[in-house]
């Protein structure tokens, strides 16, 4: 190791666990609470026949029909855009996002989150006709794409680095967590005539105001202190969630990142140099590929996917929630691995097992489930399992790591303006994986999940032979440690 990584070495930036960072972290990671609620909830919302006969009566009667096509019956546009919309909103905003990261910092954009969210969940469960539903949902979506900017660089930059990992996965932990709360709601008021949905889309103002009065406690993370030139205020700050007084050299370091970064007038402009290529498109295809395993098309819709295969609506929700409880509890399984086992090793273990989930899915469907039947109780029951399997691989790999990698890669200089790059891509791949699913599976069938197994398969590839390791580097020394020491990337660093 040469003087200058010596000098960046995280064994030179001491750090104690103290509560009121840990405080910080939980309030913060509310920002995943409330994506993830939306996430859960839209797909149990949308089963619900009290949902359909007021707003999508046409779909209702279609469900009805005994002879209807298994793969069909919910191929509805409008249904699509209730939950698609938020995400196309989310995408838009995520850019003013960025800009308010650096303007006002990251506490202050957190805080706008949390205000949207409360108005979209408001006119959401008021709603009386389509339009009101789908303005409070674009309101959700302005909540969503500043909280899903903010809240992982908040994580990531307020974290020490030997435990970065598993700080900026309480983002995704929370996210999990949100969409089990939303199915055990959707399971819970169902039976609630004829009202129920109207509950289940009210409750997400909840952690929307955890998430608001969370933005009124948390502390400014100190890069963005030092980058708005409060440098007293800065330091202050990082002994505070360091709880230690030996801070200089991680505050020299972070002052020294900032400074460069005013060089950088135009941090857009910056991202199209050749040298900021790497956590670039490594940011965008991660969140892409993120998407393109299938997750939020199960997540979305898992209720409906299970009344597909034969599933009553009691027991198309059950499913769901336990499909939640694999969620969550995987993800505290990435908590615990990431900054052991790395990055890479993670997202190749769940490709295979992704990979697998799929195919079979995809082939018990193809083999028993014809337009106009249903699965035996052995073969359903399988179909949970698998999806359980899935959810279980995805979890503990891209679901955290999709939202990590990108929120540490970037140079302070282009590091809002780069992960909003990959927040709008995910979103926008989310907006197209809602909008088209649905129809995809009234046209595809059962050979969908072969479609998101060939990109799981790619990931795979990607991974092997793009992605480097990023475990136990610091943020601010991604480009000496990381990309201009690798094989591909080394070729478009200065």
């Amino acid at each position: 190791m040469d003087e200058s990584e010596k000098r960046i070495s995280p064994q030179n930036f001491p750090s104690k666990l103290t509560f009121y960072v840990a405080i910080c972290w939980f309030l913060a990671a509310f920002g995943g609470l409330m994506f993830g609620y939306d996430i859960g909830i839209s797909g149990g919302v949308t089963a619900m026949d009290d949902f359909q006969i007021k707003f999508f009566p046409k779909v209702y009667e279609k469900k009805l029909h005994a002879k209807e096509n298994n793969y069909c019956k919910y191929d509805d546009q409008y249904l699509q855009l209730f939950t698609s919309s938020l995400y196309l909103a989310a995408l838009v905003f995520s850019f003013l996002a960025s800009k308010a990261c650096d303007k006002f910092g990251r506490k202050p954009t957190i805080l706008i989150a949390s205000v949207f969210f409360l108005c979209g969940a408001a006119l959401s469960a008021s709603a009386m006709n389509v339009a009101m539903l789908i303005v409070g949902r674009i309101l959700l979506g302005v909540g969503v794409g500043f909280g899903n900017e903010a809240v992982p660089l908040f994580l990531s930059e307020i974290a020490p680095v030997n435990h970065r990992g598993a700080v900026n996965i309480l983002f995704q932990l929370f996210v999990t967590i949100g969409i089990l709360f939303a199915n055990l709601v959707n399971f819970a008021v169902s039976k609630v005539h004829p009202y129920g949905w109207r509950i289940s889309l009210a409750v997400a103002g909840a952690p929307a105001a955890g998430l608001f009065i969370g933005s009124l406690v948390i502390s400014e993370t100190p890069t963005s202190l030092v980058e708005r030139n409060k440098l007293e205020q800065g330091h202050k700050t990082l002994k505070k969630i360091r709880g230690v007084d030996n801070v200089d050299a991680e505050f020299n370091q972070i002052r020294a990142a900032c400074e460069a970064a005013k060089r950088a007038k135009a941090p857009f402009k910056e991202l199209m140099k050749k040298s900021s290529f790497p956590p670039l498109i490594i940011g965008i295809s991660l969140q892409i590929f993120q998407q393109m395993t299938g997750i939020n098309a199960i997540m979305f819709y898992a209720p409906v996917l299970f009344q597909t295969v034969g599933f009553k609506n009691d027991g198309s929700l059950l499913s769901a929630v336990i499909t939640g409880v694999v969620n969550v509890v995987s993800t505290v399984v990435s908590v615990v691995a990431v900054d052991k086992l790395g990055r890479k090793a993670l997202l190749l273990e769940a490709c295979v097992q992704m990979f697998i989930s799929q195919v079979a899915i995809g082939i018990i469907l193809h083999l028993d489930l014809p337009a106009t039947g249903s699965l035996t109780k052995v073969e359903a029951g399988a179909v949970v399992f698998l999806v359980c399997f899935f959810v279980m691989g995805f979890a503990w790999s891209w679901g955290p790591l999709g939202w990590l990698i990108p929120s540490e890669t970037f140079p302070v200089e282009t590091r809002a303006a780069g992960f909003a790059f990959a927040v709008s891509s995910n979103m926008f791949f989310t907006f197209v994986v809602a909008q088209a699913f649905l129809s995809m599976m009234c046209h595809m069938q059962a050979y969908i999940f072969f479609f998101f197994a060939g990109w799981i398969f790619v990931m795979g590839l990607f991974v092997v032979f793009l992605l480097p390791e990023t475990k136990g580097v610091p943020i601010d020394a991604m480009a000496e440690r990381v990309w201009k020491k690798h094989p591909v990337w080394k070729k478009f660093m200065d």
